[in-house]
């Protein structure tokens, strides 16, 4: 009864419909006045029902359809966006391909997102090759907040970063730094620059090495191995995906050859990993004795007795242990590179740091940790170096758990954000003549880089910052006092001073493009 209902007054309204259709049609034709306000009509009533009030975003360039924003970045983007930034603001809004990117360029906005506001942009950007090389990203850096990080961050510090377990390694630093000392010196002999880059490079993997591992491999074939395979890694997670920008155009990452480089450097880490952690438990570690336990012995102790509280698999191990080598080999390596770069290019510089490490040594035969603690020159060297060259220009790039309020403009939920460390720590806002390399800047001067003040955090800051800082620094002041104290360096023949080379190529690190190579000559104390 009640479909027949229906049915007699479907039949009835259907022609009157169909009537009114036609008769609007037709207006709408001949009127196009009409035509045009019903579009308006429609366009807001669609912005009505998606619901909200219209968003204050920030600023942004004019884009290309389809790909966005992708095509400013160029070869450098920290100085492109640096260049927008000049142009638009300290805040900007990008599309790149499918992903909103927001670029920071300001101090104040910096602290926003990594102090005030840390809970809501937190969260990591889960890249295509981070998840590959970082098994699915259950490791220290890329890992969602949450319980496994913080247990993971409190274990890494105590047992491996923090200041007093660093000061236990010295003699690994100098062990480490004596031998490439004697190499050098007996490479002095015939006048043959020496390629730097590549040298700063072995001493740091050799130090994380007996550091994490507890030893170094006596096969250089393995150590040149696994050097080649963090550096692929370190290249591929900064590097241009599709998927990371367009998700359904994740094929043409197969046509380009990037999936099988990410399958043949993770695979090539997985297994020399695998290889390495059985070789610890193959052998009786220092298990009951922490403090002479190696880091990765005390991760398997960890795993084994279950004393996170939680699922603790080889993969969690593994990871973590990657970066240890890949956040402390590339970017120590890099800074002493670049360094070293400067003081060659600032001669002055060169003889004021080295004049300061040999008053203070005098004519002992090493260069101790006592020493490098006096030497107030060479670390505002340090410092300079850090703030001109920091070692990832864009710290790790982080994504908002929510909506938020920044500089007055709302950002919303899974933006990705990049933090232009490199543009900041130029910024003539915060640095008198912020393009010269000027160590005197930080002579009594209160600033540090260790995540206080924000226009000067090449480590970043927060709850997400590196806690790796002590470790690297040390490093870093060990090599180069002991660079300075044993050998002056000279260009090699046919190099001028006025045609120095100090081009960047961009990754996740930002390398010098040609290899420093440098003549070194003896000192005699």
């Amino acid at each position: 009864m009640i479909h027949s209902y229906r049915l007699v007054v479907r039949m009835a309204i259907t022609p009157l419909l169909q009537q009114w259709w036609q008769e609007l049609y037709k207006t709408i034709l001949i009127n196009p006045f009409l035509f045009s306000s019903l579009i308006v009509f429609l366009l807001f009533a669609l912005n009505f029902v998606k619901g909200g009030r219209k968003l204050n975003l920030p600023p942004s360039p004019p884009s290309l359809p389809i790909i966005g924003h992708l095509h400013l970045p160029g070869t450098l983007p920290h100085r492109s966006f640096r260049a927008l930034s000049q142009r638009y603001g300290p805040i900007l809004l990008l599309k790149m391909g499918r992903a909103p990117t927001l670029v920071v360029s300001s101090a104040e906005i910096a602290k926003e997102i990594l102090k005030t506001q840390d809970v809501t942009f937190s969260y990591r950007v889960q890249t295509r090759a981070g998840k590959a090389v970082l098994y699915g990203g259950c490791d220290l850096v890329f890992s969602p907040p949450g319980e496994f990080w913080r247990q993971a961050r409190k274990i890494s510090i105590s047992q491996l970063l923090n200041l007093n377990r660093v000061l236990s390694f010295d003699f690994v630093r100098e062990e480490e730094v004596a031998g490439w000392i004697e190499n050098i010196r007996a490479a002095s002999v015939d006048g043959a620059p020496i390629k730097l880059g590549g040298l700063f490079v072995q001493i740091s993997s050799n130090m994380i090495s007996r550091c994490v591992l507890g030893r170094k491999s006596e096969n250089e074939d393995d150590n040149k191995r696994f050097g080649e395979l963090s550096r692929s890694a370190m290249d591929l997670i900064g590097a241009f995906c599709f998927e990371d920008f367009f998700p359904s155009l994740g094929w043409i990452d197969v046509l380009t050859g990037f999936v099988k480089r990410l399958k043949n450097t993770s695979e090539g880490l997985d297994s020399f990993l695998d290889e390495l952690i059985e070789q610890h438990r193959s052998f009786k570690g220092n298990y009951d004795q922490p403090d002479k336990s190696c880091f990765l012995e005390i991760l398997l102790k960890l795993q084994r007795e279950g004393m996170m509280g939680m699922d603790f698999s080889q993969d969690n191990v593994k990871a973590i242990i990657l970066n240890m080598f890949m956040g402390g080999t590339d970017t120590t390596s890099s800074t002493m590179e670049w360094a070293m770069a400067e003081l060659m290019k600032n001669s002055t510089k060169m003889k004021k740091a080295q004049e300061e490490v040999r008053r203070v040594v005098g004519k002992k035969s090493k260069v101790d940790e006592h020493d490098i603690a006096q030497m107030e020159y060479l670390k505002c060297v340090v410092k300079e170096t850090l703030r001109l060259h920091p070692p990832a220009p864009f710290l790790v790039p982080r994504e908002s758990s929510r909506s938020a309020k920044l500089g007055g403009y709302d950002i919303p939920q899974k933006t990705r954000v990049f933090i232009n460390v490199w543009a900041i720590q130029r910024d003539p806002n915060y640095w008198d003549n912020p393009e010269e390399f000027l160590p005197e800047r930080f002579a009594d001067n209160p600033i540090d880089f260790r995540g206080q003040d924000f226009q000067f955090i090449p480590f970043g800051a927060g709850r997400r910052g590196c806690p790796g800082i002590s470790f690297g620094v040390m490093e870093l002041e060990g090599v180069l006092a002991n660079l300075l104290y044993w050998f002056d360096w000279k260009l090699p023949i046919g190099e001028e001073l006025e045609d120095f080379e100090m081009s960047e190529v961009f990754g996740l690190v930002v390398h010098k493009k040609i290899e420093l190579q440098l003549v070194p000559v003896m000192y005699s104390p």
